[in-house]
Parts: C-alpha cells; sequence; structure tokens
C-alpha cells in the first residue's frame, strides 16, 4: 500500500466478527422455553402407565394416570466473547537506548504536548506530568526540557505482535481543495455530512476489550443492512441529496482528502473552510496505488500520491469507475476555521510535524514517542520526539505511526513519499500502568 493510500476511514470488523445483540439472544431462549413447555417432551424417563381395569360396581371411575412432568428447557449456551487481536506491547526500556536523544530540539515537542493536555489532566496517573509541563517558562533553555521529560517518564520500547522492533512509518497532511458551498459546473463532487440513518453499533457495551471496534450499517424494513458502499453514494440520483458541505472540483482531490481524514476547501467567495473526519460508511479501505499496480496502470515505483494523481490526469474517464472499486467512504464535520490545526482522535489540533497516528491498542493516545526513522525517500535519519495525538484505518500494529506533516503542498510532497522504516519509544507517566491488554500481551 502506498504512503497516500492508507488513510481511508477507520477500519471496521467484518459482518461475520459481529456479536449478537444481547436482546436477540435473550428472545431466543424465551422461544426455546415456551416451546419446550407447549409441546411434548423428547425425553421422558418411562412410559406413562395406562388405564386400571376396574370390575363393574357403583363406583367412582379410576382415576386417570398421572401425566408426565414437562422436560425443563435447555440452559442457554452463552455466547463465546471474542478475543481482542493482540497488536504489540510495550517494553520497559532506558534512555541510553533512545538514539541521538537530546540532539533533536524538543521545544515544539513540548507544545504538542502541552495541547494533548486538555484531555490528558483529567486522569490522575497524566496530571503531575501536564501540571510539571505547564511550569516551564516559555524560554526555558532545551537542556530544562529534556530534563522535564527525563523526570516525568520512563520509556518503554515499541514491541510488535511477532516479537520484532521494527516498522513501517508513513506520512499524512491536510490538504487544500477548492469549490464552493453549492453545485456548479465546475463543482461537481460534493463533501458530504453524517447521514442520519447511519446506525453505529459500539461493541465495548457486549464485550468491553472490544471497545475500539464498531459495526455501521442502515435499517431497510426489519432488518439491518450495511451501509451504502461508496459507488452507491456516489450514482445519480444521489442518495445523499442535501447533506452537501461543499462541492469541489476535483474528484481525485476529493479522494484523497478521504484518505487524509482532514482538509481545507478555498471557496469561490474567498473563504476558507476546514472540514474533518466525522464517520465512515463502515466499509473496507482498498487502496487505489495496488489496484492500479494489479490492473497494469502503473508500474510500483511510480504508485504514490503524487503518481496517482498525474495517472488521473491523463485518464479522466476510468477515475470514477476505479475509485468506486474502494467502497469506503468517510463523511466530515466543519471545523472552525481559526483552529491551529486539523482535529485528532484525542480531540485536540495536531501539531505539524510533531503529531503522529498510532494503533490505540498497543499505544494510549497522548503519550510522547520517540520516533527514530529516516527522512522520506533518503537514509538520512530522522529523530524526532513526537505525541500520539491520531489514528487511522490503516496504522494497524505497535511500530506502525502516520507522521503528521503539516497543511499544503510541500507538507504533502513530504507525506507522498514517506515509506520509511523505523522504531518507537512511548514515554509513560511514572508510576503509570499500561492498559491491562498490553500487559497481556507481554505474556502471550
Amino acid at each position: 500500500m502506498t504512503s497516500a493510500d492508507y488513510r481511508g476511514g477507520r477500519t471496521e470488523p467484518r459482518a461475520a466478527d459481529r456479536p449478537k445483540p444481547a436482546s436477540a439472544l435473550a428472545l431466543a431462549c424465551l422461544a426455546l422455553f415456551a416451546a419446550a413447555c407447549a409441546g411434548t417432551p423428547e425425553k421422558v424417563a418411562e412410559k406413562a402407565p395406562e388405564a386400571l381395569i376396574c370390575p363393574p360396581a357403583p363406583m367412582p371411575a379410576c382415576p386417570p394416570a398421572p401425566a408426565a412432568p414437562p422436560a425443563l428447557a435447555p440452559a442457554p449456551v452463552p455466547e463465546p466473547v471474542p478475543e481482542a487481536e493482540y497488536r504489540g506491547r510495550l517494553q520497559p526500556a532506558s534512555w541510553m537506548e533512545l538514539p541521538e536523544w537530546g540532539s533533536e530540539p524538543l521545544r515544539d515537542s513540548l507544545v504538542a504536548f502541552l495541547r494533548g493536555c486538555a484531555v490528558l489532566a483529567e486522569q490522575p496517573a497524566w496530571r503531575p506530568a501536564c501540571e510539571a509541563a505547564s511550569a516551564l517558562p516559555p524560554e526555558a533553555p532545551e537542556r530544562e526540557i529534556a530534563r522535564f521529560f527525563e523526570s516525568s517518564f520512563e520509556p518503554h520500547q515499541v514491541i510488535n505482535a511477532d516479537e520484532s522492533t521494527t516498522g513501517m512509518i508513513t506520512g499524512y497532511y491536510e490538504p487544500l481543495l477548492r469549490g464552493g458551498r453549492k453545485r456548479s459546473a465546475r463543482n461537481r463532487y460534493p463533501i458530504y455530512a453524517v447521514p442520519q440513518d447511519l446506525l453505529t453499533i459500539d461493541l465495548s457495551q457486549v464485550y468491553p476489550d472490544l471497545k475500539h471496534k464498531r459495526l455501521r450499517g442502515r435499517v431497510e424494513g426489519s432488518r439491518v443492512v450495511p451501509y451504502l458502499a461508496r459507488g452507491d453514494i456516489d450514482k445519480e440520483p444521489a442518495p445523499l441529496k442535501g447533506l452537501e458541505l461543499a462541492w469541489v472540483d476535483d474528484a481525485i482531490e476529493l479522494f484523497f482528502l478521504h484518505i487524509q481524514g482532514s482538509g481545507q476547501v478555498q471557496l469561490e467567495n474567498g473563504e476558507r473552510l476546514r472540514v474533518g473526519y466525522a464517520d465512515q460508511n463502515g466499509h473496507p479501505f482498498r487502496s487505489l496505488g495496488r489496484l492500479l499496480i494489479r490492473r497494469g496502470e502503473l508500474p510500483p515505483e511510480r504508485a504514490s500520491m503524487q503518481g496517482i494523481k498525474d495517472w488521473a490526469r491523463r485518464n479522466p474517464a476510468k477515475v470514477q469507475r476505479y475509485l468506486n472499486e474502494n467502497p469506503s467512504f468517510v463523511f466530515f464535520r466543519e471545523l472552525p476555521g481559526d483552529l491551529p490545526g486539523p482535529i485528532g482522535s484525542l480531540g485536540v489540533p495536531l501539531t505539524a510535524e510533531r503529531s503522529i497516528a498510532v494503533d490505540p491498542r498497543v499505544i494510549p493516545l497522548g503519550v510522547p514517542v520517540y520516533l527514530a526513522t529516516t527522512w522520506p525517500n533518503t537514509t538520512r535519519p530522522l529523530r524526532r520526539l513526537m505525541v500520539a495525538q491520531d489514528t487511522g484505518g490503516a496504522i494497524n500494529g505497535g511500530v506502525r505511526a502516520d507522521f503528521y506533516w503539516g497543511f499544503g503542498d510541500e507538507a504533502g510532497s513530504q507525506a507522498g513519499k514517506m515509506r520509511q522504516a523505523g522504531q518507537m519509544w512511548v514515554l509513560l507517566p511514572k508510576g503509570y500502568t499500561p492498559t491491562a491488554r498490553v500487559q497481556a500481551g507481554a505474556s502471550s
């Protein structure tokens, strides 16, 4: 999958993985119980005795034979709890293990961490670190900022599920599109808000270990069915008419907005509209780059974001047909235009070149993460303290991150080229205990 091709909506479980609702199970049990009590029991210990033969006499008739007691309904068998997929673990490490720790300025990393404290400080384990960070003066020297991190946190190396320590680092950014609030001959491609008929089923209400898995669908008659796929949403007449936040002038640029998850639209009246990820239709994301390679449209070395855009410019008649083969579709919400950056999954604005997207099943959102990788398309070392403030549909596993490069074309150029190997160390507050799942993973 190319570095630009992984950021569709959030990956959701397959239909086969969906647990049955508790109410459906209860109704099934009641039905079984009623059927067992009302009908003839299948298993009876002995045949019921025949009626006695009495001599003719002026006396009452003999009583009928007693009926066999009804069999009890079988006890319902509880459904097995789905096992949470093991993605990796955090292993205690020392500061000396972090390559070139202290060689990169930390001031911008501190700013990014402080943004996250708006959420983290509500947790007692994080409060001391957030208070200490807030107490640092704005002009604090780099050595003092480094001492803050060293005294407040303990490093843990991120280990993959297969016990390896190296993974893939890709990049994403906030693109600029052009469009308007109304449809026109030029602006024909809609950015949609979340449909009211989109159902989201949170599995954590039944299985707490699956708090990151959600099912999406819609009601059709008396059934819940999968939500509309991309090809169904984009067809005419438009099934989501009236939900348009804006219309843009380029289908492939809109597709990459779905991949990035946030962006800005330069409107015809001169204003800027900022949109951010709101929800997804529940269908799996399929890589356009891989599809173009498989069909012989692009060689592997050109299947980057820039290469795909070039292909689309040369093949406008093929674009929509190929886009429809990725059924995943992202819905957006309008964000305040004065934000310093797009809103990540943590709920705070992202910081250019200091925020990353991670798999929260391994790395808690909000933590500082020391990243050791290389600059896009080079072997030049990139060692930097990042902050885990976002997630992504293809960010699955321990050592797997998406590097947020910022806004605009230059950021997009770096993001589109980035597909580097890297290692990661998480900084946890002293005394902080990783989640039970991470601890369990360590002994798996």
